[in-house]
């Protein structure tokens, strides 16, 4: 008898672990996470050949990560509706093309309007990405996935300013831009061989109100944190952000009622997934100052070279990296909530010794303190990634890692912006002071004291939190744990709910191997 072949497996039922692939969606996660901040150090060249004021340059930072941000939470249902392998390669080619125009834009207007496109490339390159790993990993290689997905937004903030300097100098602001091509073209051919075909949902609706609540109060919040920054003396800030916080409100409210929100708010019933909403939404805003302080303490406060100061930011770089091999390890044998607890306490204290540096402290003890600190870092970004959705129902997951996205982008955003005002608040009390670098010492006192609400959180943790994840104190393999409760699933039609193609009836039920709602 000839042997049958078998159909296609359905999404979110995949069950092997792909190295490949995950390396693939970091690279793509690079590419985006460093165009963010890369452009800063281009701007006096871009200035200087559009013939233009440096200031007014700034529009097209700001149109790229407001782009990303309100674009995210879009971004969950085009992979419910028309497939996350389709919707993931149609941002890899939109985020390269608009590549191309960015570096051949001839003026200031077609630059920002191509930086435009390029965010709406990188709004769906990120949440897509990561849902298309993590419906395909098992939970004993949680882990595993998530030391890949973590490390391009612990890398690209430290080396954007090397990068873009580099470039620059050697060649010309264009290859910023010009470097995403050959990338780019890479990465859409390797995922069309590596991303599993997802058929999508034709019959998914979008819940329209949701969404435009949802954007308006995303952008009003990143345009609010953009103008607290640059312009803290205006009114404009505290309007917008208090304008986005209400149509977020707003959004929460309707989509409480309505049977077919954008976002199934029931993943907040998870303490590990509300555990990144706030202890892990504040480690974020404080460890997203230090790329933005540093730099500027050593050049403004200690009077360095950009070189001078980019040579030792690049530290952050080193502890990054040298700890990632034992990262994994730590959280096995220890667990998520000691993991996390130490983890923001030596951020603290880390960011408490950074105010205490000055230009005579020794560079070998200065290098030291860095590499900690991105060591640090690096322990915390991986253990909030992968607790955070150790509890989510797989029919949840869709909605889990929009949401997830969106506040990581508002985290990040927030962070500079609270460094910023919190520079021109010390320095507006001591006006005149002789130590030029008095008002970054007492930004990083108050990031550090920041810092310890997150600590606070984690410490309210469950003992085991995240268990079935690091696998600490939990023996039962992932495959052979039973689903959890009918109660406890998706709404019919909502967003990741049963049938949607989001991971949900059979992705990840009793016998299928996915690790059941435990999975990334």
């Amino acid at each position: 008898m000839a042997a049958r072949s078998n159909p296609p497996m359905p999404e979110g039922t995949r069950t092997a672990w792909n190295p490949r692939l995950a390396l693939l969606v970091a690279a793509t996660f690079f590419m985006e996470f460093l165009d963010g901040t890369v452009l800063t150090t281009a701007i006096p060249s871009i200035s200087a050949d559009f013939a233009i004021p440096a200031a007014d340059v700034n529009i097209t930072m700001t149109a790229y990560l407001l782009t990303v941000a309100v674009g995210i939470p879009l971004s969950g249902w085009l992979a419910e509706r028309f497939g996350a392998r389709r919707i993931f390669c149609l941002a890899i080619a939109v985020f390269t093309l608009a590549s191309l125009a960015c570096a051949l834009s001839p003026d200031l207007t077609t630059l920002t309007l191509s930086r435009v496109a390029q965010g709406a490339g990188g709004a769906m390159m990120v949440p897509v990405g990561t849902l298309v790993v993590l419906r395909g990993t098992p939970k004993s290689e949680l882990l595993r996935a998530t030391a890949f997905l973590v490390w391009p937004g612990l890398l690209a903030p430290v080396l954007a300013p090397l990068v873009g300097g580099a470039l620059t100098t050697y060649l010309s602001w264009h290859w910023i831009f010009l470097v995403n091509l050959p990338l780019g073209a890479a990465a859409f051919v390797a995922s069309l061989r590596l991303v599993p075909v997802s058929p999508g949902d034709p019959g998914r609706r979008l819940d329209w109100p949701g969404l435009a609540l949802t954007t308006a109060g995303v952008g009003a919040l990143v345009a609010g944190l953009e103008l607290a920054s640059s312009h803290p003396e205006l009114p404009w800030a505290a309007i917008s952000a208090a304008a986005g916080a209400a149509a977020l409100a707003a959004a929460v409210a309707w989509m409480q009622r309505t049977p077919h929100p954008l976002f199934n708010l029931q993943v907040f019933r998870a303490r590990t997934f509300r555990a990144m909403a706030t202890g892990g939404f504040v480690y974020r805003v404080t460890i997203s100052s230090v790329p933005f302080l540093l730099p500027l303490m050593f050049q403004a406060g200690f009077g360095w070279t950009p070189l001078h100061a980019g040579a030792l930011v690049a530290a952050v770089f080193i502890g990054n990296i040298g700890i990632k091999p034992a990262t994994t390890p730590l959280i096995r044998k220890f667990g998520f909530k000691a993991m996390l607890v130490f983890a923001s306490l030596a951020s603290a204290a880390t960011f408490a010794a950074c105010a205490l540096l000055t230009p005579e402290t020794p560079e070998a003890l200065t290098v030291a303190l860095l590499v900690c600190s991105g060591a640090f870092r690096s322990i915390g970004f991986s253990s909030y990634a992968s607790v955070q959705y150790a509890d989510i129902p797989p029919a949840q997951l869709t909605s889990a890692n929009t949401v997830s996205a969106t506040l990581v982008q508002l985290a990040t955003g927030s962070g500079i912006a609270v460094a910023a005002l919190l520079i021109r608040t010390f320095d507006g009390i001591s006006p005149g002071h002789q130590d030029a670098a008095a008002p970054f010492r007492a930004a990083f006192v108050a990031m550090a004291v920041l810092m310890l609400a997150s600590t606070a959180d984690s410490i309210l943790l469950p003992r085991h939190a995240g268990a079935s994840v690091s696998q600490r104190g939990h023996r039962t393999d992932a495959g052979d744990r039973p689903g959890p409760p009918a109660a406890d699933q998706a709404r019919p039609g909502t967003a990741g709910g049963p049938g949607t193609g989001a991971g949900g009836v059979g992705a990840g039920g009793p016998g299928s191997g996915t690790g059941g709602a435990q999975k990334l």
